[in-house]
């Protein structure tokens, strides 16, 4: 039996069928493992010692309202817990960020999954930037002008969207006019110091936003995320319709690219975006659709994740 802690959002408030975070600690509670959750508010760090006030799961099935029972919450010291699944959701802040600062205190006697400082270190948006072509065209920015050129330079068709953004929040199509570019920019500019991030404008989109889902570096299987009509976003959080994909040649060739990258990172479970031909995120903060690909295709990641850890601390 292991002790596994989950850094999460409230599970009391997840939707069974649909949380990737639930589905993990389900297969993990259903092997006999003992499981805690807490929020990245409840941590704290003493010295060089990791604590949170943390959740003891005394039950855990998949009925929405019924889901989950919980012990009281007690100060658990995290350099007792095997695993800690790094698995709350963006925004990618400083409050997000120092949690890794914390959690890098529990290695390497704590396997935490995934990686924090890595987590840190591969912004999802400009993680991709490292990997020469595999995205489409990219600006990031904070400069209005610049923008412009990248607009008349690619065919005055352009994506605009927040470097740190997630869940489709924030992304406007630009096209055939910049006239509202100015106000767009002093909007984002009143919300975040962040940069902008501009991408030309991929077609291929209409057809599906595919997530593509690897473990420990290697391609588990993908799902696609069809826009809803009159939308350029795919994800599900605003109207996208998931569906059964395959991987593709490209997919493979982009995943051969950047899986030993990731598996020498310690990113174990991460989601890649794919329009057409371009990778255009690596998601490695808390990447979602497991659920989704079962259904479709019967892989199940979450089982392919809890093998991991067990033969990980076996060794």
């Amino acid at each position: 039996m292991l002790n596994i802690a989950f850094q999460m959002d409230p599970i009391t408030g997840v939707n069974v069928n649909a949380d990737s975070t639930f589905d993990i600690a389900l297969e993990c509670f259903t092997r006999g493992h003992a499981i805690w959750v807490y929020g990245p508010g409840d941590l704290a760090l003493n010295g060089q010692r990791v604590s949170a006030s943390a959740q003891k799961v005394k039950r855990l099935q998949r009925v929405q309202g019924e889901h989950v029972e919980l012990e009281a919450p007690q100060e658990l010291d995290l350099h007792t817990m095997d695993v800690v699944f790094l698995r709350q959701d963006p925004p990618f802040d400083m409050s997000y960020i120092t949690s890794t600062h914390i959690l890098e205190h529990l290695q390497p006697e704590v396997l935490v999954v995934n990686d924090p400082r890595h987590v840190r270190d591969a912004p999802e948006k400009l993680f991709v930037t490292h990997f020469e072509g595999l995205m489409p065209p990219t600006l990031i920015t904070s400069s209005e002008k610049r923008i412009r050129a990248f607009f008349e330079a690619h065919g005055r068709d352009i994506v605009v969207k927040p470097l740190f953004g997630n869940g489709g929040a924030g992304v406007f199509r630009v096209r055939e006019s910049t006239e509202n570019l100015a106000s767009l920019v002093e909007l984002f500019a009143q919300i975040s110091r962040d940069p902008l991030m501009a991408q030309a404008f991929v077609p291929d989109v209409t057809n599906g936003d595919k997530r593509v889902i690897l473990v420990d570096g290697e391609p588990a299987g993908a799902i696609n995320r069809v826009p809803a009509k009159g939308e350029v976003r795919a994800n599900m959080h605003v109207g996208g319709q998931a569906m059964a994909s395959e991987l593709s040649p490209r997919d493979l060739e982009i995943c051969a690219a950047i899986g030993p990258e990731l598996k020498r990172r310690g990113l174990v479970f991460v989601g890649i975006d794919v329009i057409g031909n371009y990778l255009t995120e690596i998601n490695v903060t808390s990447p979602t659709g497991i659920q989704e690909l079962r259904r479709f295709s019967g892989i199940d990641v979450s089982a392919m994740l809890a093998d991991w850890i067990e033969t990980k601390r076996a060794g």
